[in-house]
Order: C-alpha cells, then structure tokens, then sequence
C-alpha cells in the first residue's frame, strides 16, 4: 500500500541501553548547525531551539538529556540537506523495562470480559478460569519427531481447552464457547488457499470464520465444536468490573501497533527469536520483520507542525508538549510488493526456515503493513531503507 511521505521537522532516537541519542532536523526547518541548540528543560523533557520555533518533547520518567552532548555529525546520500546531530542521554532503570501485554495479564481464579475490539461489544459471558496455560509454539508440530521415539502421538489431534481453561497461542486464545456467544457472534464457513487462482497446486482449506455480530468484523474461529479462537489483535480483554466497557479512545491503528509491538516483546524475550514471519490462516507469507532495537525512544515531527516565529519576536513554541515514546525498531519486507532483491531475501528466509511464525488474518496483516509503511513515511530519508529492508518503528 502506497503512503505518502512527509515533509521532516524534527525526528528524535534515544537508545536506552547506548545512553545515546540522534537527533535529525530537515532542511527546511534550519539551514545549517548553527541553528539548532538543544537543552535540558524540567520534567525531564528536551528542548529544540531552531529558526521555526522551540519545540519542548517530554521524555519517559528516568530519561535525562546530558547538557553539552550535542554534537552535529555530517552525513552524506541519501541523508540529502538533513541536520544530523549526535547526544548523550542518562537513563535509570525501572524494574519492569518490557510492556504488559494482554498474554500477561491473563490469570486464573480472575474474572476477565471478552469485547470486540471495533464496536467494544462485550462478546463472551464473564469468565474466571481454573487454568490458563501456553500453548507449544506456532511450529511444534515440525519437531515433534525429535520429542518422541515412538511415532507420533498428537498425529490428528488438536489441542483444545476444557470448558475452564484459557490455552494461550503466539496471536491467539483457545477458549470454549458459551451460550451467550449466539447473540454476539457470527459464524460462516470461509475458503482460504487456492481460492485465489495464484497457486492452484496449494489445497483450498475452508474455516469456520467467527465475526462480531454487531459490526460483522472477524474476530478469529471455530477450530472445533464449541471452541472459539480469538485473535487478540480483534478482542479487549480486561478484568470484569460490572458493565464496563473498553476505553474506545484508542483507534484502531493504535491499538494494533501496541497490541503486536507488545507481543513481539514478550517472543523475543522468551524465545530469543528476533526473526518473524507474518502469516495468514493457511500459511501463506505476507510480512517478515527483523527486530533490531527494544529500547528506542521515539518522536517524530512533521515541517507543518514546526511554525514559523515571528520576523522581530522569539521562536514560535509548540504547546502543548510533544511526547516521545517507547519504541520498537523493526526492518521489514512486504512479500507481495519485493523487489528482485527483496525476493532473494524473501526466498533465504523460506529456504532456512528464518521466522518465527506468527498466524493472523489476511485483513489484519495488511493493516499492519499500513501501520508500518505510514511510520517509514514519517522516517528521515536517511533511515527510511537499512540494506534491501524497510525501516519502521512500532510504539509500545
């Protein structure tokens, strides 16, 4: 999907762990060096000072900018004009670095509400359950061979949850269905594969699709007779406190950006894999993406947020504050739009297995593209392409 490029102001990166920072300014915003100051403001916040304006960006809690790091760094193509400037940060160290993801607060002998994450419908009666337990990661069944010496015993067998267990997949919930879920879900067979036309030697799998009965948007499936898997880039769900309903506040965009920036945390932290593949239900590749950094701390202004001072006044200030945010840094590569090159690395990732694989709905993978190509497009262009990878960065 195309995404049209913003104009630079000002882009900041501080990495946590390096105690360092970049700060890029565009060419239209300052001319030269000179132009730019920084300094320390209160509330732990970074004050830019250029000939448009004063830009104040509120740090998280724990971060200082050291006063006198600043340090102009030339760059050649593609950074083109742009202002490059290198500086040295103060960190403390809290006792939870990592974000809670929804797989996180899931407990049993706990009452959670089940809602749909596009109308905040509440889906499923109460639930407190008597056992919540991780699934075998998405490719178990390609190593079951070294488990055993004896042949297979889970051959045809899926696992599913008893009525009060919770089972946790990489993208999804395993959960039994409930007499409630006939007002509020919606069930249609789906073809998924060969459907399509582009593979017919690829065999049609049909799946019993489970939407929202209120806004029709498709929340995951039905793997087995009264068993439900949801998606938890589809569903909110939050400890049970009367009729409350989910914050609707948060867009779509956004709860999709930290819903997965949140679960590729917790994957790279337990399995010490920073490669994935994103999948559709039938195995079809859609996006790879390499996580380089867990550490950023991001911000990013557009030229037309930068306003120009008055001719004999002082610089214009932007109120109120601008905020910097956790971030992952991820490179990616769209299968559909590769390039030559691009194909070659799609095709190594394939041939060695590189990826942890990672299972969601066409429909959302293609939001996730979106969500990634609209943050390259607010990139400077010298950060925007890292070898034959996109570049972009997903908030936490």
């Amino acid at each position: 999907m195309s995404v049209e490029t913003r104009g630079l102001g000002v882009f900041l990166e501080l990495r946590k762990r390096l105690q360092s920072g970049l700060l890029v300014v565009g060419a239209n915003v300052a001319a030269g060096p000179a132009d730019v100051a920084v300094s320390s403001g209160g509330d732990s916040s970074l004050l830019i000072r250029t000939p448009r304006g004063e830009l104040s960006l509120a740090l998280p809690a724990g971060v200082a900018f050291e006063t006198g790091s600043c340090i102009h760094t030339p760059v050649g193509e593609p950074g083109g004009e742009e202002l490059h400037f290198r500086l040295r940060i103060t960190t403390e160290r809290s006792e939870r670095e990592g974000p809670t993801s929804m797989m996180q607060t899931l407990k049993a002998k706990e009452t959670y509400s089940f809602h749909c994450q596009g109308c905040t419908t509440r889906l499923l009666e109460d639930r407190a359950f008597s056992r919540v337990l991780p699934l075998p990661n998405g490719n178990w069944n390609a190593i079951v061979d070294d488990w055993c010496c004896h042949p297979d015993p889970f051959a045809n067998k899926k696992l599913l949850p008893r009525a009060e267990d919770c089972l946790l997949g990489d993208t999804f919930v395993l959960l039994a269905r409930d007499a409630g879920c006939d007002h509020t879900l919606t069930q249609e067979v789906g073809s998924v594969g060969a459907a399509d036309g582009q593979d017919p030697k690829k065999p049609c799998h049909r799946l019993a699709l489970v939407s929202c009965a209120s806004c029709s948007a498709e929340l995951g499936e039905a793997v087995a007779t009264g068993t439900l898997k949801l998606y938890i880039t589809q569903v909110v769900v939050q400890p049970a406190v009367g009729d409350e309903r989910p914050d609707a506040s948060l867009n779509r965009s956004s709860f999709l950006e930290k819903t997965v920036a949140a679960r590729l945390w917790d994957l790279s932290s337990s399995l010490s894999s920073f490669h994935f593949s994103l999948q559709t239900p039938d195995g079809k590749v859609v996006l790879l993406l390499w996580l380089l950094n867990a550490d950023s701390i991001i911000a990013s202004v557009p030229e037309t947020c930068v306003r120009e001072g008055g001719p004999s006044g002082p610089p214009a200030s932007l109120s109120p504050s601008l905020r910097a945010a956790r971030a992952l840094k991820l490179l990616y590569i769209s299968c559909s739009g590769a390039s030559t090159q691009q194909r070659e690395i799609v095709t190594s990732w394939e041939v060695n297995s590189i990826g942890h694989p990672l299972v969601l709905p066409l429909q959302v993978c293609e939001e996730l593209l979106q969500v990634m190509d609209e943050s390259n497009s607010t990139l400077p262009a010298s950060m925007r392409c890292m070898r034959s990878y996109e570049v972009a960065y997903l908030r936490l």
